[in-house]
């Protein structure tokens, strides 16, 4: 019979102790690390953004960090604590340095730019609301959603179809503002839609992101909501998550059939990979980012649904998207569309960010905009 010794019961019970302590100090570590996407704020930066630092302003020009992110094609929002301005491209002929990069300001929509400060791009051009960011006429509206009212823009355009604006990740509804003047331009009604989780919409009963999971209700409501004032047509546009709520809405909504096309940037197709891109931002292990997985799986209720063929709706889609973003994965848009051709067609974007396929060439971008909406109107 063999004796068991205090001194074996003690050293097991430590080794059981200790094995349960790094078992929840790692579910605690990927919980952590689900943050990055499950409460990321709107209006905020996401981890995959770099910080950098401005070194000086001179007329019509502002130097900052040298770093792959300045040196970007187009024309970007620079955002800081309290300020924001509009820079353009790198100036090849400004005295760059082997720390710096010189890009044309275009101009600074409110509080100052001074060295030191620590800024980062931001697809946003503009601030404010469509009167006074483009000077256009508008309504604030409330949409009512089903944990209460969600705020919206409307911009009254002639035709009887509709385009609902919804943002993603990291953004507000004045994202919308970059393409609003384009579309009154050609007569659509614009609805930009707050949802919830956004300053003055109700809170997700969780407090998290459901990257559309959930929010797509919004939409719906959205949806509901031009329908009751005259919509006969829904185009709907999202980036980020906001093109996933977007998938979800013309799969899913009871007035589906209204729905005439979807126009997509950067649309998040792989949960999955956008949770482990942000948690790695953020400096998680590697061992831990399927932890983060997991946790945020369990806490959001995702699934992965959404890759199923049978979710994707069948209306006309355009889909801009690059390789260069580091959130959502082009290589699923590149699958969505290829497995759908006639249907889908994909407009890639070299150099540009996550959902800010706009941005490195608006004309081009537009151009493609106006021939898929042509034939919707």
């Amino acid at each position: 019979m063999r004796t068991v010794t205090a001194t074996a019961v003690t050293a097991t019970a430590v080794t059981a102790a200790a094995a349960l302590a790094a078992g929840a100090a790692s579910v605690a570590a990927g919980r952590l690390a689900s943050d990055a996407a499950l409460k990321a704020s709107p209006g905020r930066p996401l981890p995959t953004e770099p910080r950098l630092t401005v070194h000086g302003t001179a007329p019509d020009q502002v130097t900052l960090t040298r770093h792959l992110a300045a040196l970007r094609p187009g024309t970007y929002g620079l955002a800081g604590d309290g300020s924001h301005a509009v820079v353009g491209p790198v100036l090849a002929t400004a005295p760059h340095t082997a720390d710096t990069v010189v890009r044309r300001l275009e101009r600074l929509t409110h509080g100052t730019l001074s060295a030191g400060d620590a800024v980062w791009l931001t697809p946003n051009l503009y601030v404010g609301n469509p009167d006074t960011a483009l000077g256009l006429e508008h309504a604030d509206v409330d949409v009512p959603g089903e944990l209460g009212a969600l705020p919206a823009w409307f911009v009254p355009g002639a035709r009887r179809t509709w385009v609902i604006a919804v943002h993603g990740l990291g953004t507000t509804r004045e994202h919308a503002l970059n393409l609003t003047g384009f579309l009154h331009r050609r007569r659509f009604p614009v609805l930009a839609l707050s949802y919830r989780g956004d300053l003055g919409a109700p809170r997700s009963p969780d407090g998290l992101n459901h990257l559309g999971e959930t929010e797509w209700r919004d939409l719906d409501a959205a949806m509901r909501y031009a329908v009751r004032y005259g919509a006969e047509r829904i185009v709907l546009l999202g980036w980020s998550t906001g093109a996933t709520m977007a998938l979800r809405a013309a799969a899913r909504s009871g007035l589906r059939d209204l729905v005439s096309g979807l126009v997509l940037d950067s649309p998040v197709l792989d949960w999955q990979a956008t949770l482990r891109a942000l948690a790695s931002a953020r400096h998680t292990p590697g061992a831990l980012l399927p932890l983060a997985v997991r946790a945020a799986e369990g806490r959001a209720g995702l699934n992965a649904g959404l890759a199923a063929d049978r979710a994707w709706p069948a209306v006309p889609t355009l889909v801009f998207h690059g390789p260069d973003d580091k959130v959502a994965p082009w290589a699923a848009s590149r699958r969505f569309a290829a497995r759908r051709p006639g249907l889908v067609t994909l407009h890639p974007v070299p150099h540009a960010p996550h959902a800010a396929m706009w941005n490195p060439d608006p004309a081009a971008y537009e151009e493609a905009l106006r021939r898929f909406l042509t034939p919707l109107m």
